[in-house]
């Protein structure tokens, strides 16, 4: 037993150089993501704040479901508590980030792709200054992206094959983590019909994966739904879904158009669409005509008001709102990042040389109060140098192009319709799936749901870039699951 076991250790004491050696060109980017990310604990402390971080703090320390957002970022908050530390929050959100290009990575290697293919699809994912500096805000894009794309890497592996019971496990993960992650943002949801899709569209007609995957997230979400029921009598997970939908229609709404009944065009607002505001100020902004009925905003009858208004829009004005869509679709692919919506949110998406304001609104001050009871000390962001000036220029350097991000979205697509052409079958092989159909379809439908249901926000885009690449990286090797061991 001894021979055996000194045996076993030389031969890994052997294969770790070989190791180091295979995926030296990634573990140099992982370490200057680590680097990168100490930097910016060491820059901000304990971290920083955005006007929807207090209401996750809130919900954190007095757990009920939130009318705007749902309750998963507060719930991984509350599981944080303990250490009455937002810099234990901010750590954790950049182990994410760095999670995010290790499944990038080894789920490329899985798939038969090169290691400096596969290195530079980690790339944005670990070394893009924004994707840094939203792990280092308090609000839950971080954790959504780690969550979609686990379900993105399980939904691709060759494990899901067949009936085994692998397959269904990793069916089941995939349910669980889209459950997740539509209860962390409401835009998972949609993602749960086009996993059912894709893991029915892989096991040709078979719904045992596709069943289970559907029943692992729909069966949290439907949970989720009946406690929300419980608190406000409101059938749904949040209670904005048509507030935020008028506010997007806004953008295009013409009542003159529209003719709206007496009760609905209370919402109007006469000044045409380019002398208008962001559509976010139709949420938030006194002078709004929906901020201006008596009640709050999320009423079940505001809602429901909101919601009838931008329904007729849409059907009124089906090209106005497909236009208003491509449009915000558009600014996702510039090459510099313009200002928008306004300078205070377009603010906070930088690493700032100024500690944030302190929160204004009614509901941000008394998420402050709650934030100092989970701290147990101050919470204001101390800004430290050189560190943090560090951090700012390297934000001004190294970044993702909206232009480079159409290339990476583009380039599959175009890559197998070549491969096709030329006789090599889609990357398939016996009518195998593609593998990079699914990281592609789930980076496309997150950057179109945003601006189709709200407005187009820079924060909402970083959440598709991990997956784009992956797609990209899976596209150039050409996979195919019927290939793979």
């Amino acid at each position: 037993m001894g021979g055996r076991g000194r045996r076993w250790r030389v031969r890994e004491h052997r294969r770790f150089p070989a190791l180091l050696r295979e995926h030296r060109w990634f573990l140099a980017v992982l370490g200057i993501g680590t680097l990168l990310r100490a930097v910016a604990m060491l820059g901000y402390r304990p971290a920083i704040w955005f006007p929807d971080s207090y209401t996750y703090v809130v919900t954190a320390l007095k757990p009920r479901p939130d009318l705007v957002r749902p309750a998963g970022y507060s719930m991984l908050l509350r599981l944080l508590e303990p250490f009455h530390s937002f810099a234990v929050v901010a750590l954790v959100q950049h182990l994410l980030g760095l999670l995010a290009g290790v499944l990038v990575y080894l789920t490329a290697r899985r798939l038969g792709v090169p290691g400096r293919i596969a290195t530079a699809a980690s790339v944005p994912a670990l070394l893009d200054a924004y994707q840094i500096e939203l792990e280092h805000l308090l609000v839950s894009d971080t954790l959504f992206t780690v969550l979609v794309l686990g379900a993105v890497c399980l939904a691709v592996s060759p494990r899901l094959e067949g009936r085994s019971r692998a397959a269904v496990a990793g069916a089941a993960g995939i349910g669980l983590l889209l459950a997740a992650a539509t209860l962390t943002r409401t835009v998972g949801l949609p993602l749960i019909v086009l996993f059912a899709a894709w893991l029915l569209y892989r096991a040709r007609g078979r719904v045992l994966t596709a069943g289970v995957a559907l029943a692992a997230a729909m069966l949290p979400v439907l949970g989720y739904g009946a406690w929300f029921y419980a608190t406000y009598e409101r059938a749904g997970i949040v209670g904005a879904n048509g507030v935020f939908l008028y506010s997007k229609t806004m953008t295009f709404a013409d009542c003159a158009v529209m003719r709206p009944p007496a009760d609905v065009a209370v919402l109007c607002d006469p000044r045409p669409p380019e002398r208008r505001p962001p559509a976010q100020e139709y949420i938030w902004s006194a002078d709004s005509p929906l901020v201006k009925l008596p009640g709050i905003t999320f009423t079940e009858e505001s809602d429901t008001l909101a919601g009838r208004f931008a329904s007729l829009a849409i059907r009124s004005q089906p090209l106005d709102y497909a236009g208003s869509v491509l449009s915000e679709l558009a600014r996702t692919f510039s090459w510099n990042r313009p200002v928008y919506p306004d300078a205070e949110i377009y603010g906070y998406y930088r690493f700032p040389a100024q500690p944030p304001p302190p929160p204004g609104r009614y509901p941000a001050t008394v998420g402050a109060e709650f934030a100092h009871r989970y701290e147990q000390g101050p919470i204001a962001t101390v800004i430290v140098e050189p560190y943090a000036g560090l951090l700012r220029t390297y934000q001004d350097m190294i970044r993702l192009p909206g232009t480079v991000l159409l290339v990476i979205l583009t380039a599959p697509p175009v890559l197998a319709a070549v491969r096709r052409r030329r006789g090599g079958g889609e990357g398939r092989a016996e009518g195998g799936p593609a593998p990079w159909v699914m990281p592609w379809a789930t980076a496309v439908a997150l950057l179109v749901m945003p601006p189709a249901v709200a407005q187009f926000d820079y924060r909402y885009v970083l959440p598709a870039v991990p997956v784009a690449c992956l797609a990209l990286a899976l596209a150039a090797r050409g996979a195919s699951f019927k290939n793979i061991p």
